[in-house]
């Protein structure tokens, strides 16, 4: 019987670091000769998510759509890592609800830094009224209450946030606490 895997489940602005902290992450499990997968929102919403809109209704389907899936992989021993802003506590709590091995991480940054870090310029455009719907300008954030782990990319380097991880990861796996 395989063991159940961790939902490892980065939630934060645009722009905040969430994917380039979750690909540090995987990088250094595969090294440790983990089974890890990379659920990252931008790929998704090309595939699983495609038609899916930015209205509440629609990013909540596109959240259940990914929690699916991170049941499927962790019940069979992969560690997954999900990268998705998942801007409502209810989102969250639904992740959290559902999926066991469910690890929340808060990437905080300031929403200033986020968009000074925006390459594709949708900060700019939502601010612009060319997007709507956008999160943190036209569309909610809640900021996470109850988060396992908090990191502060614009204050951290990546290396100390990914350790920060896998420490939280060996602590919690040594005391046999459930995650």
């Amino acid at each position: 019987m395989n063991e159940q895997g961790l939902v490892l489940w980065f939630t934060g602005l645009s722009g905040a670091g969430k994917s380039t902290t979750a690909r540090a992450l995987v990088e250094t499990l595969q090294l440790n000769g983990g089974k890890v997968e990379l659920l990252d929102g931008d790929d998704l919403r090309k595939t699983i998510s495609k038609g899916l809109g930015f209205s509440r209704e629609d990013r909540i389907d596109n959240i259940r759509r990914i929690v699916y899936l991170s049941r499927l992989l962790s019940r069979n021993g992969v560690t997954v890592i999900v990268s998705v802003i998942t801007p409502y506590e209810e989102m969250r709590e639904l992740a959290r609800t559902e999926i066991p091995g469910y690890v929340e991480i808060f990437v905080d940054c300031p929403l200033e830094v986020c968009e000074r870090r925006d390459v594709k310029g949708l900060y700019a455009k939502a601010r612009n009224l060319e997007i709507s719907q956008f999160t943190g300008i036209s569309d909610p954030y809640d900021i996470p209450e109850q988060s396992d782990i908090v990191i502060r990319t614009h204050k951290d380097e990546l290396q100390y946030n990914v350790a920060l991880i896998m420490d939280y990861m060996t602590t919690k796996s040594v005391r046999g606490e459930p995650v």
